[in-house]
């Protein structure tokens, strides 16, 4: 529950490519997220940038449910690679320069990448039922920031699901990796679901709402990190 007593909004950290690929299907299924979320009143947590699949996952949502429903979090080096035009003219309070907000949400600018991920990921951790991590297409970036919260799951840092939307088959390899992880024995068979997968966006959307925590986790104290 909120302070107020009331239940907080789900939020869900979408990460994703700052470049559209080379398959229609990979814009087409970031449209469908925004869409699906949008009109689920799920707010998104993302990047900041305003090119490529993120760009199109953010101005979907706020052209359904308002500028409230986005929050980009993008470090201050990035600012000039992850945008288009409309960081032009538009200023925040701190100076940067930052995206319109009637298209792409609200944006903060931070110092630095360890502060994006602590950021997006305690709203995540913060959001009420149904909250938690997608991964669309994308390169290096993306493969990180999804690690990385996964690995944080293992570790217990967090209990909120981390789902792969496996368009075109794009993530095919990142699954059979975890399943010869298994099969070596570099991870445990209760933590192969930490990551669970789906097809399209209404199956993700359904799998963060029926995620179940592995029992397999390490049980280790974080206290407020």
């Amino acid at each position: 529950m909120a302070s107020n007593g009331t239940t907080p909004r789900t939020k869900i950290c979408v990460y994703c490519g700052s470049s559209p690929g080379k398959n229609p299907a990979y814009i087409d299924a970031a449209r469908e997220l925004g869409k699906l979320m949008a009109e689920n009143k799920i707010d998104l947590v993302y990047g900041g940038g305003t090119v490529g699949l993120m760009g199109e996952v953010a101005k979907t949502i706020v052209s359904i449910a308002g500028p409230d429903a986005v929050h980009g979090v993008i470090p201050e080096a990035l600012v000039k690679w992850e945008r288009d035009g409309t960081y032009s003219s538009t200023k925040d309070a701190n100076g940067y320069h930052v995206p319109e907000e009637q298209v792409y949400g609200r944006t903060t600018v931070v110092k630095d990448m360890h502060t994006r991920k602590q950021m997006m990921a305690r709203e995540v951790i913060e959001g009420g039922p149904g909250s938690g991590f997608i991964a669309l297409p994308g390169g290096y970036g993306t493969m990180e920031e999804l690690l990385e919260t996964a690995t944080w799951n293992q570790l217990g840092i967090h209990d909120r699901g981390v789902c792969l939307l496996n368009t075109n088959g794009f993530y095919d390899g990142l699954t059979q990796w975890i399943k010869t992880a298994v099969d070596e024995g570099f991870i445990k068979a209760g933590n192969a679901d930490i990551l669970v997968t789906a097809n399209d966006a209404t199956g993700a959307l359904q799998a963060l709402r029926e995620y179940k925590v592995s029992d397999a986790r390490y049980g280790l104290n974080w206290g407020n990190e």
